[in-house]
């Protein structure tokens, strides 16, 4: 597989990630140590599951896509609905400098825009890919695209404030939702 492929795989299995990345960054002000630190989580993350699924094979396959999608439904659409009812909920702007998000929903979020990345792996299994550098970049891209997310998503918190928040949420909503419905072979 070429390094060009390797790369539209990357930035394809990323775009997820970037999706929630700007709107966690409209609804809580990270310093920048915090981006780095949710980037490197993401990208980790990112990174693992194609690793997970390249192990996994051709006989883990039917099993990841029996539920993938209703695991992205629910731990995105989940953290959508937390963030408009806190984006509706009338909170201080000032607030949203102090708000603390666990460890745990960083890796829980990241895990779900990933998932996607795992069933990449299986296929990545039956070609001629070095799976150690294609996760890498994978990973790395995932890095890249989450701090530039988090960055912007800042601004546009400031700017637009709980209304960013609330936009924000549907947005992992609307992932969630069409994660699930092309799945299920709704859409398209």
């Amino acid at each position: 597989m070429s390094l060009y492929a390797l790369l539209l795989i990357a930035l394809g299995m990323s775009m997820d990630a970037f999706a929630v990345a700007l709107a966690k960054g409209a609804a809580v002000r990270m310093p920048p140590r915090k981006i780095a630190a949710t980037a490197l989580v993401f990208g980790t993350v990112e990174a693992l599951t194609p690793l997970a699924g390249w192990v996994g094979g051709f006989y883990a396959k039917p099993f990841i896509s029996e539920w993938d999608h209703w695991a992205a439904f629910v731990l995105l659409g989940g953290l959508g609905l937390k963030m408009m009812h806190e984006g509706l909920s009338g909170e201080a702007e000032d607030a949203r400098e102090n708000k603390r998000e666990s460890w745990w929903l960083t890796v829980l979020t990241a895990f779900g825009t990933s998932i996607d990345s795992m069933i990449v792996g299986v296929g990545l299994a039956f070609m001629e890919v070095n799976i150690a550098f294609a996760a890498a970049i994978i990973g790395m891209a995932t890095t890249v695209l989450v701090a530039v997310g988090l960055t912007v998503g800042r601004a546009l918190g400031v700017l637009f404030g709980r209304r960013a928040e609330f936009a924000g949420g549907l947005v992992l909503i609307a992932i969630g939702t069409w994660t699930l419905l092309s799945h299920l072979g709704l859409i398209g």
